[in-house]
């Protein structure tokens, strides 16, 4: 007889995606247990020890607001901060901060432990255990997850599980030649959660990714490349932080050489990328050394950037050099590198290829379709990176809580937040590469700023539970600061304009308004900062209201879950296909499906409204 635990939530993988959906589950009061394959990974960075950057720190700074834990981590275990985009407008800035990787990992695992209602428990799970439901019909679930089963002989049963299992599904590392199983360096693999979930019906496909090699720091020619300090004022991510306070670190810049691109060319016949080794897409948006090298020919070079892995250690992390070449070439390219001709590699890199289901097959709440209570989020979805993982992460989590609690969902959509615009994209568009977060992405991303994340979201969160009290009084006090500050902007006047009319101008900014209204010098950095923003874009932030309104209108039609596509008459073929595996459950998403006209579209709507045909829901 196996043992047996019972939670209201499991959540299989500790990785950012599982810290964050066990951790929301358990603020909104779920019993919930977090199965690791080892409790000493818990919120690992796998690769670049870094969170943020430019689309990436709108999501981390939304999960802030949200109540998560990764701006919270990452504030007290940076070691650099930089704005990245500082020279472009306010929606395109990128904060990002390099990470002490395994004092982020400490403080993660911190996190974790003392979160009520949340068990940290080692285990690997191999089965998902469901039940049959009873009845059928376009989109219906005919599965629900009620628990897993974990090597060892052992049952954890659950009214919802998510799952984040990241790169270690059925996954191989590929270094030249050499394949070994795994989905990390010096980790295993596992195999059970994939052919359960092939089992149950769902399509699953492959995904590679890669990291850079490691250098001995004591090895490095510092004198021979570039510096490059982090900001004299340094930014936090999470808005329950006052100031960063640690002392910062450097990182260095140097560049790639034709005689390396010579080097990779001689040996694309040993580049798994280029054999037919690995089959899989990557990310173009961080793509290898060799892909880089055949992809842009005609480049004599390639920044590369040396970033520091900690305070007490000399490892270096080498971002943008990420390669599955052969070891020796691994030895030889290094030596090219102006700086790094006598550096030592600590660790090699690799690529790794492993299974993901493709994200059509969930729901905007990150649940399954074809199981009901079975929740997916970070790279088993198709995505790529800590902070696209972190983002899912509290959307399944907190789904999967209420889902248990039987409270509702939460939904995001595209005008309320970057993670809005991840999840659609996902479940509307599906991917066919690794997705990772780009501000191009984002229609309203002038109103999608990160600084005024928690204005936008800690109040939804505080209406579910998500966020403390605490979180909540600190927004109304900066709140009732920025109303404050707006009034003395209207009554002071310089030159017989308001200052609020003067901030609108370029060449005008919020030190001239202090010289005017000394009152304004006691306004927190942040404050001031919204403020100004908002002044500034006032305008085209009424225009995109106006819009997103239009639209909204819409769009916000709710499309009953058993709509029957088959039944309107004149719908293409393809149309129909497409809308019935992706069931959406708005107009609006129908209409970011991929490959669905505006004259489709409209046959949805005349079947809705119970003209042009039969109508497609069923009693």
């Amino acid at each position: 007889m196996p043992s047996r635990y019972d939670y209201d939530v499991l959540v299989i993988g500790a990785g950012h995606a599982g810290v964050e959906a066990a951790c929301a589950a358990a603020r909104l009061g779920a019993r919930t247990a977090l199965l690791t394959s080892n409790c000493d990974t818990v919120g690992q960075m796998s690769c670049n020890p870094a969170i943020g950057g430019v689309g990436k720190a709108q999501l981390v700074r939304e999960v802030d607001a949200l109540g998560g834990v990764m701006g919270r981590a990452i504030d007290a275990t940076g070691i650099q901060f930089r704005v990245l985009n500082r020279s472009k407008g306010p929606a395109m800035h990128g904060p990002r901060a390099q990470a002490d990787k395994r004092l982020y990992q400490t403080e993660v695992k911190r996190i974790v432990e003392r979160t009520p209602h949340l068990d940290l428990r080692q285990e690997t799970a191999e089965e998902l255990i469901v039940e049959r439901l009873d009845g059928e019909g376009p989109g219906r679930a005919r599965h629900r997850v009620i628990g897993v089963r974990v090597r060892g002989d052992g049952e954890y049963t659950a009214a919802a599980v998510v799952l984040t299992t990241g790169t270690f599904l059925q996954a191989v590392m590929h270094t030249g030649e050499t394949q070994v199983p795994g989905g990390r360096a010096g980790e295993g693999t596992t195999a059970g959660v994939s052919r359960s979930l092939a089992a149950l019906g769902f399509r699953i496909d492959r995904f590679k990714t890669g990291t850079p090699c490691r250098l001995a720091g004591g090895t490095i020619d510092y004198a021979r490349l570039e510096e490059q300090p982090g900001d004299l004022a340094p930014q936090p991510f999470s808005f329950f932080t006052d100031a960063i306070e640690q002392e910062q670190m450097v990182c260095w810049i140097t560049r790639t050489t034709p005689a390396i691109h010579d080097l990779i060319r001689a040996n694309l016949h040993r580049a798994p990328m280029f054999t037919g080794q690995i089959g899989s897409r990557g990310p173009r948006s961080c793509p290898s050394i060799e892909d880089k090298v055949v992809r842009f020919a005609d480049r004599e070079s390639h920044q590369l950037f040396l970033e520091p892995e900690g305070r007490r250690t000399s490892e270096i992390y080498v971002n943008g050099i990420s390669t599955s070449l052969p070891r020796d070439v691994q030895d030889e390219m290094i030596r090219l590198v102006p700086g790094l001709e006598r550096a030592r590699i600590m660790r090699y890199g690799y690529a790794v290829e492993y299974d993901y289901c493709p994200p059509d097959q969930l729901r905007p709440t990150l649940e399954s379709k074809p199981v009901a209570r079975l929740f997916f989020a970070g790279q088993i979805n198709g995505t790529t990176g800590y902070e696209e993982a972190a983002a899912q992460g509290i959307v399944a989590g907190a789904n999967a809580a209420l889902a248990a609690a039987g409270r509702g969902e939460l939904v995001l959509d595209r005008e309320t937040a970057y993670v809005g615009v991840l999840v659609d994209d996902l479940v509307t568009r599906g991917v066919d590469e690794p997705y990772r977060m780009f501000t191009s992405r984002a229609e309203h991303r002038l109103s999608l700023r990160h600084d005024n994340a928690d204005r936008r979201l800690t109040p939804l969160a505080a209406g579910l539970g998500l966020a403390e009290p605490e979180r909540v009084a600190r927004l109304a006090a900066k709140q009732a600061e920025m109303e404050s500050a707006r009034t003395v902007l209207a009554a002071h006047r310089s030159g017989g304009t308001s200052l609020a009319d003067l901030l609108r101008r370029p060449e005008f900014g919020w030190t001239d308004c202090v010289a005017v209204a000394p009152a304004l010098a006691g306004v927190s950095r942040e404050a001031a900062v919204q403020v100004e923003h908002d002044i500034r874009y006032a305008g085209y932030l009424a225009l995109d209201r106006e819009r997103i309104e239009r639209q909204r209108r819409m769009a916000e039609r709710i499309i009953p879950d058993g709509f029957d596509y088959a039944r309107i008459r004149h719908l293409r073929a393809e149309a129909r296909e497409q809308l019935d595996r992706i069931r959406p459950r708005t107009l609006g998403q129908a209409g970011r499906v991929s490959g669905i006209t505006p004259a489709d579209l409209a046959l949805v709507v005349l079947s809705l409204e119970g003209r042009g045909g039969d109508r497609g829901d069923r009693a």
